[in-house]
C-alpha cells in the first residue's frame, strides 16, 4: 500500500516495498482467517485488525490523558493572587509545554521514520504529547479564565472526530492518490509555515506571535488548521481500512493508532485556540 503520509510511508507494508502487500490496491488479497470479515477477528491472529487498531489508539490516548491531567495539576494555579508563585506556575507551565512539545515532535519523527514500527516509541510519544497538551491546555484555562474551554475543545474534537467518520463511511468518500499528494503537500506547507513563524516571532521579528497570535488572523489560521486535520483523518481512515482489508501484520496498528493520536491532538490544540480566541473577543 503506497502511501503519501509520512506517518505511514515507511512502513514497509504500507509503502509497497514489503513481502506481504502489493503496492497496487488491485492486487491486494484479503486474508480472512476462516472467519468470514477480516473487519473483526480475535487476538492472536497476527493481523491487523478494526479492533486491534481501536484498542491501540485508546491505550495511546488513554495514557495521554493521564500524562495531561497530571501535567495540568502539577503546574497549580497560575492566577493565585501571588505574583511570586504565579510567575513560579507560568515558567514550570512553559517548561512543560516547550520540553513536551521538542520531545515530542522528536519521537513523532522517529516514529513516522521507522520502517518497523516500535509500540514503546508510540506509548513514550503518548505521554511525552500528554505533557505538552496538559501544559498549553493549563496556559489556554489561564487565558480564558475559564478551565472549562478545555472540556469544550476536547468535545468539539470528539464531535468533529465522529463527524468525520460518519462522512467518510456514509458518503463513501474515495481517497484517491491525487487526494493524498495536495492534502500532504498542504500540511507540509503549512507546518513549514507555522515554523518560520515561530523562529520569527521568538526572534522580535513578529509581534504577538504573528499568525499564530490569538487576534483575527490567528483565528483564521486555526480555521484552516482544523480544515487540514480533518482531510488528515479522512486519510487516515483510508490507511486503516485498507490496512485491514489487505491483512496486515498486527504491528501496524500501533502506526495506525500512532497517525491517529497525532492528527487527533493537532485538532484538539486548534479547537482549543479557535475557542480561546472567540472567548477572548467577548
Amino acid at each position: 500500500m503506497k502511501s503519501s503520509n509520512p506517518v505511514f510511508a515507511r512502513s514497509a507494508e504500507f509503502n509497497g516495498k514489503g513481502t506481504a502487500t502489493a503496492s497496487d490496491p488491485s492486487q491486494w488479497q484479503i486474508d480472512l482467517n476462516g472467519e468470514g470479515s477480516p473487519t473483526h477477528t480475535g487476538r492472536g491472529t497476527g493481523r491487523m485488525t478494526l479492533d486491534s487498531v481501536v484498542e491501540k489508539t485508546a491505550i495511546s490516548l488513554g495514557l495521554l490523558t493521564v500524562a495531561a491531567a497530571v501535567t495540568w495539576f502539577m503546574i497549580g494555579d497560575l492566577n493565585s493572587g501571588d505574583v511570586t508563585a504565579d510567575n513560579a506556575a507560568y515558567s514550570k507551565a512553559f517548561i512543560f509545554a516547550m520540553g513536551g512539545a521538542i520531545i515530542g515532535l522528536v519521537l513523532s519523527l522517529v516514529n513516522s521514520f521507522k520502517k518497523v514500527i516500535s509500540p514503546p516509541l508510540v506509548i513514550a510519544y503518548a505521554v511525552v504529547e500528554g505533557v505538552f497538551v496538559g501544559a498549553f491546555s493549563k496556559v489556554i484555562a489561564s487565558y480564558v479564565g475559564d478551565p472549562t474551554v478545555v472540556f469544550q475543545a476536547v468535545l468539539a474534537t470528539v464531535v468533529a472526530f465522529a463527524g468525520t467518520l460518519a462522512a467518510y463511511k456514509f458518503f463513501n468518500i474515495q481517497v484517491t492518490d491525487k487526494f493524498r499528494k495536495v492534502v500532504t503537500i498542504a500540511i507540509f506547507s503549512f507546518v513549514g509555515v507555522m515554523l518560520v513563524n515561530f523562529v520569527l516571532s521568538l526572534t522580535g521579528v513578529l509581534e504577538s506571535g504573528g499568525l499564530r497570535g490569538f487576534g483575527t488572523l490567528g483565528l483564521v489560521v486555526s480555521a484552516v488548521a482544523v480544515v487540514l486535520a480533518v482531510l488528515m483523518l479522512i486519510m487516515d481512515f483510508d490507511y486503516v481500512e485498507r490496512g485491514v482489508e489487505a491483512g496486515l501484520p498486527e504491528r501496524e496498528s500501533w502506526r495506525a493508532a500512532f497517525g491517529l493520536t497525532v492528527t487527533l491532538v493537532w485538532l484538539y490544540i486548534e479547537m482549543l485556540r479557535i475557542l480561546a480566541i472567540l472567548r477572548g473577543d467577548n
